[in-house]
């Protein structure tokens, strides 16, 4: 039987929120224990009544007119600035209960689950604060550039978008994306597992225009200091290498309009390929130097525990990484047959290459289709059919990038890195599917 005559199967969504306030409350004060069994009883209620298939004969939702069909819809402009259907209202971008104790440094998880293609829309793009965010005014907003410069020079916003500008689609992933599964599973669906990972169109100018208009000391000035106008006054050292090849931009420009405040309006950095916590927002301050500053956020923050119990450094690449959206954990499939398996792949390093996916936890792999269209250090689409009969299985994709570096599995990436770090855990993701069709989250090492 080819694989497309399989009866085709259905998914039940995730439970979007399944905490009470009460709940929430609870872990916030750092009781935890019943966080998985919440979750699992907010699936149960889910699982109540489900959606019948259409009767070949006698379904009235095809034979009888609704409502919409035999009246006067809403005017044009009803909604000046258009907003998603009432009916997915659910899809929504959430802070996982007790990860932080205060909101202003805290993470806002994009839910994966229910996204297609590449890009994320910027109501869904994930938040990463470390001292809260404001609505900057654009035009008390300056841009200072300092340092091994012939000439320091402030911008404003005017001058900034009078240049010519860039638009280019890439990916941006928290460094402590996935951080919470470095010992063992910690969280039950892939908006919380992943979820630190939006992929944009962002428009700005490069940063190498700026540099050159200034007069850089590229010769003695191999570094850059980048400096954000939150009360963290967030600093990162970026390397001038990846600015001198083009890709890092001074970005006002986000999916074709402005930034939106979360995401740094009116200014941020874009850098390829490396850690979110480097693509500064608010962008106030690039001073050019012959080293690297040592700012906190990359010198005591965002480093890596080893086994040895040294620290690692400037590991500032998002190596390639994987995971399946679809079926992903707290889904349910309510009937054996035939599904697209869906995912997003991505690499630091350029682009993703290969996709192979498991449904026997690493034992055997397929290769997945790659959509269209395939960037360098941008989110890439991939899928492939897969008939469940029903037994239990364990879901795996593993993503191979053009530098011919392959997403490692827990026991490879362990073996180097250790259980106790927070970062850069690009491991690859299963899950598990049981014989009632309930996903869960689980580790294959």
């Amino acid at each position: 039987m080819a694989i497309m005559d399989a009866r085709p199967g259905r998914v039940r969504p995730a439970p979007e929120n399944f905490l009470t306030d009460e709940q929430i409350a609870a872990v916030k004060d750092g009781r935890r224990d019943f966080l998985r069994k919440a979750f699992l009883t907010a699936s149960a209620v889910m699982a109540g009544p489900t959606v019948a298939r259409a009767a070949a004969a006698g379904d009235p939702a095809i034979l009888e007119l609704p409502p919409w069909s035999t009246s006067l819809g809403q005017s044009v402009a009803a909604n000046p600035y258009g907003m998603p259907s009432k009916f997915e209202r659910a899809l929504a971008r959430r802070e996982s209960p007790g990860l932080t104790r205060v909101g202003g440094s805290s993470v806002a998880f994009t839910p994966l689950q229910g996204l297609f293609g590449i890009i994320t829309p910027s109501g869904l793009h994930f938040e990463r604060h470390h001292q809260g965010w404001h609505d900057v005014d654009p035009s008390q907003h300056r841009l200072m550039v300092n340092g091994l410069v012939k000439t320091n020079a402030v911008f404003t916003m005017d001058d900034i978008m009078r240049l010519p500008s860039v638009s280019r689609i890439h990916f941006i992933e928290c460094g402590a994306n996935t951080g919470m599964e470095w010992g063992n599973v910690a969280v039950p669906t892939v908006q919380y597992s992943h979820g630190m990972l939006s992929c944009s169109e962002f428009t700005g100018v490069a940063l190498k225009e700026l540099l050159d208009m200034c007069g850089a000391d590229y010769r003695k000035g191999r570094f850059v200091l980048a400096e954000g106008a939150d009360g963290s006054s967030m600093t990162r050292t970026i390397p001038m290498e990846l600015i001198e090849s083009g890709e890092v931009l001074v970005a006002y420009g986000m999916n074709g309009e402005m930034l939106r405040p979360e995401n740094g309006y009116p200014l941020r950095l874009v850098v390829p390929g490396v850690q979110g916590v480097s693509w500064v927002k608010w962008l106030r301050r690039i001073e050019v130097g012959d080293k690297p500053w040592a700012s906190k956020d990359e010198a005591v923050h965002y480093i890596d525990l080893m086994p040895d119990g040294q620290h690692r450094q400037y590991t500032s690449l998002q190596e390639c990484k994987s995971v399946i959206t679809t079926p992903s954990g707290g889904q349910l499939l309510l009937d054996k047959g035939f599904y697209n398996v869906s995912g997003m792949a991505w690499s630091g390093r350029g682009k993703v290459t290969r996709v192979d996916v498991s449904t026997d936890g690493g034992i055997n792999w397929r290769q997945a289709r790659l959509e269209t269209p395939v960037l360098s250090k941008a989110v890439t689409r991939f899928n492939i059919d897969w008939v469940w009969d029903g037994k239990p299985a364990i879901l795996q994709s593993r993503a191979v990038d053009e530098t011919g570096y392959v997403q490692p599995s827990y026991g490879q990436l362990r073996k180097v890195r250790g259980t106790k770090s927070i970062y850069h855990n690009n491991a690859i993701q299963s899950w598990k599917v049981a014989e009632s069709g309930e996903v869960s989250n689980v580790q294959v090492l």
